[in-house]
């Protein structure tokens, strides 16, 4: 930085007067100041974001208000609807006797009919019983056979033996027999009957042992069949439990099957439209995965008790937040033909008639009748 200086000078006019001593102050030299310099690009549109975050946040309430405003599928009265999930009724495939499991015929998520064998047991116990009951009436049968011929000779030593007896009577009379003769005709009458009796008695015998092994032989027969486990309804295997090879008490089970023909979807509906429902009425079940189809079904259950709180109801306005378990069951019929589509937990909406001669909507009649 410069320095001041000083000068000797004298004061204007005062050409004789002595000199002084001035101090010149130092010249001030300005520095030169940094400019930042001014970025362009980015900076200069600042403002761009705030309003294009604006103009999508304005693009998105009037896309929400347009759904919440739009037109849009009114109910006619006399309908109401409710959400739920299709369900059906769970099987479970168990063994009557404890065994062995020989053979599985199915496994999850296989379509069965009813009647289709699923499981066979090991049977070979059973079956050697089954022989033996069966020698056991044959034998019963040839032994009926021989009493029975037994019988038939004991009959006609009987008959001679009672021809004799009339002779010897005539004999005796006339003074041509002795008594003595007749006795031993008649002693020869009672060991032929005895014979006949003794017959009929091993016949009713073996009679009796015939039919017990006969109902032996129908037992080992139904307890062999009982261990081929069937379907009992048409249905679809959810779960299997147990494999080949594995040894199950009496009830164990091997597995669980949906009975297809009996689908049903639980809703709920508040106090009014619950009060309207009737067991019969005509419903509707349309699921997410099938929105254009509607499965035509029937109103099988209606809670008498409120299945939500509050349980202790004093007001109207709390009466309207009750709310009532419906049950709706698809139409067997129409069923077997979708049987592969629906499945059991498929969620949807059901749709119930709560007055009648109320008319469907488009969308809930054309499809129902395909």
């Amino acid at each position: 930085m410069p320095e001041d200086k000083v000068v000797t000078a004298r004061l204007p006019g005062a050409e004789t007067a002595p000199e002084v001593e001035v101090i010149v102050p130092a010249p001030i030299v300005k520095q030169p100041t940094e400019i930042t310099p001014i970025k362009k690009g980015p900076g200069k549109r600042r403002w761009i974001k705030p309003v294009l975050l604006i103009v999508i946040l304005l693009i998105a309430g009037a896309g929400g208000g347009y759904w919440w405003l739009r037109p849009r599928n009114v109910l006619p009265p006399g309908i109401a609807l409710g959400n739920g999930r299709i369900e059906a009724d769970e099987i479970d495939i168990d063994t009557k006797f404890a065994g062995r499991i020989l053979q599985l015929f199915a496994d999850e998520g296989d379509l069965t009919t009813a009647g289709e064998v699923l499981v066979k047991m090991d049977t070979a116990d059973l079956e050697a019983s089954l022989k033996q009951s069966q020698a056991l009436i044959r034998q019963a049968e040839q032994t009926i056979k021989a009493a029975e011929e037994t019988l038939a000779q004991q009959k006609s030593q009987v008959i001679l033996a009672q021809q004799e007896i009339d002779r010897t009577l005539a004999l005796v009379e006339k003074g041509f027999a002795t008594r003595e003769i007749l006795d031993q005709r008649r002693q020869v009458l009672v060991s032929a009957v005895a014979g006949q009796h003794a017959a009929e008695a091993v016949i009713a015998e073996t009679q009796h042992a015939l039919e017990a092994a006969t109902h032996a032989s129908e037992v080992y027969e139904a307890d062999i069949r009982d261990n081929s486990l069937v379907s009992p309804r048409d249905g679809r295997i959810e779960y299997r439990v147990a494999n080949v090879g594995e040894v199950l008490p009496a009830g164990g089970k091997v597995f669980t099957m949906l009975d297809t023909s009996y689908v049903y979807m639980d809703v709920y509906l508040p106090t009014l439209p619950a009060g309207r429902v009737k067991l019969g009425s005509d419903a509707r079940i349309v699921l997410d995965s099938y929105p254009t189809h509607a499965f035509p079904a029937k109103v099988v259950f209606v809670a008498k008790q409120a299945q939500f709180t509050p349980k202790t109801v004093e007001t109207t306005d709390e009466r309207d937040l009750l709310m009532f378990r419906i049950r709706v069951r698809i139409d067997p019929e129409r069923l077997r033909t979708h049987a592969a589509d629906v499945r059991s937990g498929l969620p949807g909406m059901a749709y119930v008639q709560t007055a009648p001669n109320v008319v469907w909507p488009a969308a809930l009649q054309g499809d129902a009748s395909k």
